[in-house]
């Protein structure tokens, strides 16, 4: 599911996707997405691109689509929470 908001996310730098969820040990996991690339907040991750951001038994739950550049100070939440899975329509992304 990663790489398809990944494609969506190049074709709309004026968003931001925040997904949550929790690693395999029940830890709380939270990444964004911005502009094709993801990034997680929570968690270390691999220096090679090619790796995969997350461990397979991760589990993505919930998604807020953010208006970007994020301003933690006045966050612009465009909508959500939704399931992730909702925003691989990029009709979603406004």
């Amino acid at each position: 599911m990663l790489p398809e908001l990944e494609s969506i996310s190049r074709d709309r730098p004026d968003r931001a996707l925040r997904l949550q969820g929790q690693m395999g040990d029940g830890e709380a996991l939270e990444v964004v997405i911005f502009r094709g690339f993801s990034s997680s907040l929570t968690h270390p991750t691999a220096f090679d691109p090619d790796q995969p951001l997350l461990p397979s038994e991760a589990k993505i739950e919930s998604a807020v689509l953010l208006q970007a550049p994020l301003n933690p100070a006045a966050e612009q939440v465009l909508a959500g929470p939704r399931p992730a899975q909702d925003f691989l329509d990029p009709g979603l992304w406004g």
